[in-house]
């Protein structure tokens, strides 16, 4: 006799919680949006359901917390990322310096054409 274990909105939405920390610990943000959506029906289910299993809630709570961290780190990753690429840009089109009078001066440079033109 097999005894099979029921799904539950709990540990379906367990299940989908380590799924999101492999995929925010090996940096696929493709597959956190994919799962985003289940994520949020599993929620509404659960709350829906009111249950009462309080160690399962709190486990949870734990996995969910655990994500909010990488997650909070991934998107301060995002931003320093986007900072440099501005700063780098900011750097290919100006030059900031200081003139005599101590005062701070920004000379504008001409892009450099990456087209080659011969005759």
């Amino acid at each position: 006799m097999t005894h099979d274990i029921v799904a539950t909105p709990i540990t379906e939405l367990s299940t989908l919680l380590d799924a999101e920390r492999v995929a925010l610990l090996g940096g696929d943000l493709d597959q956190v949006t994919k799962l985003l959506e289940t994520k949020e029906i599993l929620f509404d289910k659960i709350d829906a359901e009111s249950p009462q299993d309080t160690a399962a809630l709190r486990a949870l709570d734990d996995k969910v917390k655990r994500n909010q961290l990488l997650l909070d780190g991934a998107l301060q990753g995002i931003r320093a990322v986007a900072d440099r690429m501005a700063a780098l840009r900011k750097v290919q089109t100006s030059l900031e310096t200081y003139g005599a009078d101590g005062r701070r001066k920004q000379i504008a440079l001409k892009p450099q054409s990456t087209v080659e033109r011969r005759a």
